[in-house]
Order: structure tokens, then C-alpha cells, then sequence
């Protein structure tokens, strides 16, 4: 039965600079954006702003939704729900999730010219959120009763 990931990621920008994450994965270091997996019980909105704050240590509220992005990775395919954010808080001292080495404010031109991104999503989400994409956060209904 094929199942595609469902992860969300957030775009936050401060002085120009974007928001990523560092980690290493598969034994290498890769940049990100906030980014993870859809857990149980929570909305696309709370997992967006629970990846950012474990990944990175700052809390975000959301501003807009960007879109839906699908990619293939050989055998995974990924649907990704990508929102904007603005920065409210940073806390240094908050442990991060496993593998995180640490959030980095990069520039575009220094994503774009970065060896080491996870995937083609990284840029495509900072270049839909720089091409004026924003779409309201109600576009997004969570419906929770009987099946």
C-alpha cells in the first residue's frame, strides 16, 4: 500500500534572512526549513508551529498558508503544506530535536547558492513566499466529529 509522508514547513523571514533549520541526516549536514512530519490529533497549523519551536527554539505565529507541494525522493514521496510565520521568541537554551545541530538566518542568495539542501523544496518555498503567494490560514479546515 503506498502512503505519501505528510509534513508541513514554515517560511519565517527577520531583516531579509530566512529562517533555517541545520541538521544532519543520513551522515550529512543538510539545511531546511522548519519542517516535519504531521503527528496524530494535531492540525497542519499546530504541527507547522511545533516543528518550528523544536527544530529551532523560537516560537512563531502563523501569518498565511503558501501551498502544497508534492515530491518524489526515489521510493518516498512527500506532500508538504508549507506556511509563513513571524518570529515572537527565540529560547536558546531549549534542547532540539535529534539530529538539529541549529537555526541559521540565511539570506536567499545564500540558500540558493548552499550545497547541502535537503531537498529542491527548500528554495521552492522560500521563492513561492517571495513571489507575494500568500493565502489566507482558514483555507485550511480542520474537521474533528464522527465518522
Amino acid at each position: 500500500m503506498w502512503l505519501p509522508h505528510v509534513t508541513v514547513a514554515t517560511v519565517v523571514v527577520r531583516d531579509g534572512r530566512f529562517l533555517l533549520v541545520e541538521e544532519e541526516v543520513g551522515g550529512r549536514r543538510v539545511l531546511n526549513q522548519p519542517a516535519g512530519h504531521l503527528d496524530a490529533g494535531e492540525s497542519l497549523q499546530q504541527a507547522a508551529v511545533r516543528e518550528t519551536l523544536e527544530e529551532t527554539g523560537w516560537t512563531v505565529a502563523l501569518t498565511h498558508f503558501l501551498g502544497v507541494q508534492q515530491w518524489s525522493a526515489g521510493p518516498l514521496h512527500f506532500v508538504r503544506f508549507a506556511f509563513a510565520a513571524d518570529a515572537l521568541r527565540h529560547e536558546p537554551a531549549r534542547a532540539l530535536d535529534h539530529g538539529i545541530i541549529g537555526p541559521r538566518w540565511l539570506s536567499r542568495d545564500e540558500v540558493a547558492a548552499a550545497p547541502n539542501l535537503r531537498s529542491p523544496l527548500v528554495l521552492a518555498t522560500i521563492d513561492q513566499w517571495l513571489s507575494g503567494r500568500r493565502l489566507p490560514l482558514d483555507c485550511l479546515q480542520w474537521l474533528d466529529g464522527p465518522r
